[in-house]
Parts: structure tokens; C-alpha cells; sequence
């Protein structure tokens, strides 16, 4: 017996981790038969009790067998944790940008944030989506600046973790029509009324051909989302931006694929009235 004793404790420790780890497994499957065998002899306790105490009995030896496995087994556990958890820092470290991007194209995904063909806008980047994978997404760059709708000719591949910190500007959310600006700075000394009617007349004049279906589509996206339906109807708004100066603002529906035609056949219709010399009252 010492010399077994003896041969055990020279042995490396996973031979004798594994010995007593038998031991231990051994000891609860023996105690748990000693005392499932008493409970059930005992004549005083009614079936429920009976089972409760099986229960009771059956947790307290898996508790006890849990411990002893990590008292046996601890400083094992210790080393294969530390591990796991450096590979998995280091693969998390590795791996950073991509996780993002998949993160990213998630959320754009549960947020139904864009369509292929849709213009966008993420972080100040704007264009046509074209294409998008599980890591990037590739736009068709339409600028320069917020008032020009041509294509610059270039694509742009956008990595999908802008998702994360960047909100999505989606100028053709309703698909078919949207309700555009065209912002005309003028003198604020000019004739604005004029000025204000020729702009509203040339925005009637180009609408007409789709105002009544623009209002339908508009009332479409409102009672489908629970909101109260927009005006479609051409407006045009004053800003005064300084001293002297001032803005224009003219808000009308307009095809969502067509917005930089129109726009560019109301400027060209107003030019002539923009460039014609103020009259002063009084004179010859």
C-alpha cells in the first residue's frame, strides 16, 4: 500500500488528478445509492417526501462532485481558461474590423435602412447604392455638394461598420416621389415678390403632370405608417441669411429619379427674371 502511495505521489499530476478524480466520482455514485436506498426504507416518510428527499439528495452529490472536480482539477482549469481567453482576445484584436462591418450590415438590415438603387447618404458621402456585401457596400457618388444630382463617375466602397457611428440619410425612402428643395439665393433688395411667383409658377408648370399621383403616393406612405399625410402642393419659403441677402426656398414633389431634371428646368424657366435689373420707382 505505501509503495503504491509512493509510486502515485512520483507520478505526474495528471495521473494522480485522474486517480482521485475516480475516487470521487466513485464515492457520490455510492453514497447516492447508500442513501437513495435508505429514503426509500424508510416507512415514516410519504411518496412526496420520499421524492423531495431523492431530489434534495441527487443535487447535493452533483454540487459536491462539482467542487471536488474544480478542487482536483484547479489549477488545470486556471491555465485552460487563461488560454481561451488570450485566443479569444487575440482573435477578437485580429478580427476587429470585420466583426464590425458584419455588425454593421446586421443592423442596417433590422433597420431596413436602404435598397439597392436608393440614394444615400453616410458620413457625408452621398450617392446611388450599387451593390453591398456582408462587408462593404458600394455607391455610385453623385455631387459635388447636397444640390447636385449628377454622377460624378466615381463609386465609392463604404465598409459597413459606418453603420455603427454614422446615421443613414435615405433621400428616396418613398421610392417614387419626394418632396425636394431648390434653394435660390437673391438680394434682399430685389423685387421678391416677383422673384417668389416666378419660382412658384415654374414649379406648378413642371408638377402638374404627376401632382395628383405624387398626393396619393403621399397619402399611401402616410396611412401605412400611421401619419399624417404631407402637402404636396409647391411652396416657396424666405430665408433671411444676412444682411443684405436672403434665400429662396422652393419645396414641390418630384419624382424620386428625376429631381436633378426638374430642378435644372425651374432654374433655366426663373433665370431670366433672377438676372433682370431691379426698376426703381421713378424712374424714366
Amino acid at each position: 500500500m505505501q509503495d503504491w502511495l509512493s509510486t502515485l505521489s512520483d507520478s505526474p499530476p495528471w495521473v494522480s488528478h485522474t486517480v482521485a478524480t475516480l475516487i470521487l466520482v466513485l464515492s457520490v455514485v455510492l453514497g447516492r445509492g447508500m442513501l437513495s436506498r435508505w429514503v426509500r426504507r424508510s416507512t415514516k416518510a410519504s411518496p412526496d417526501m420520499q421524492r423531495r428527499w431523492l431530489v434534495q439528495i441527487r443535487n447535493a452529490l452533483l454540487i459536491a462532485l462539482l467542487i471536488g472536480l474544480i478542487i482536483i482539477w484547479g489549477a488545470q482549469l486556471r491555465a485552460v481558461a487563461l488560454s481561451a481567453v488570450a485566443i479569444a482576445a487575440a482573435l477578437v484584436i485580429a478580427t476587429k474590423e470585420l466583426i464590425m462591418c458584419v455588425s454593421g450590415t446586421i443592423l442596417e438590415g433590422s433597420g431596413r435602412g436602404f435598397s439597392i438603387g436608393d440614394r444615400v447618404e453616410v458620413s457625408g458621402i452621398r450617392g446611388d447604392v450599387f451593390d453591398q456585401t456582408l462587408l462593404t457596400t458600394t455607391i455610385l457618388e453623385v455631387g459635388p455638394g447636397h444640390q447636385t444630382h449628377q454622377y460624378t463617375g466615381r463609386t465609392v466602397t463604404l465598409p459597413n461598420s459606418l453603420f455603427l457611428t454614422n446615421a443613414i440619410i435615405n433621400e428616396t425612402a418613398t421610392d417614387e416621389y419626394v418632396l425636394h428643395l431648390i434653394v435660390v439665393p437673391v438680394k434682399a433688395d430685389e423685387d421678391l415678390p416677383r422673384l417668389e411667383r416666378a419660382l412658384l409658377n415654374a414649379a406648378v408648370n413642371e408638377s402638374s403632370s404627376y401632382l395628383d399621383d405624387a398626393k396619393r403616393n403621399m397619402e399611401r406612405i402616410g396611412s401605412s405608417r400611421g401619419l399624417k399625410s404631407l402637402s404636396v402642393e409647391p411652396r416657396v419659403t424666405v430665408q433671411l441669411v444676412e444682411p443684405g441677402r436672403a434665400n429662396l426656398v422652393l419645396r414641390l414633389p418630384a419624382p424620386a429619379r428625376r429631381r436633378g431634371q426638374i430642378e435644372q428646368a425651374i432654374l433655366r424657366t426663373v433665370l431670366p427674371e433672377l438676372t433682370r435689373p431691379v426698376v426703381s420707382e421713378g424712374a424714366d
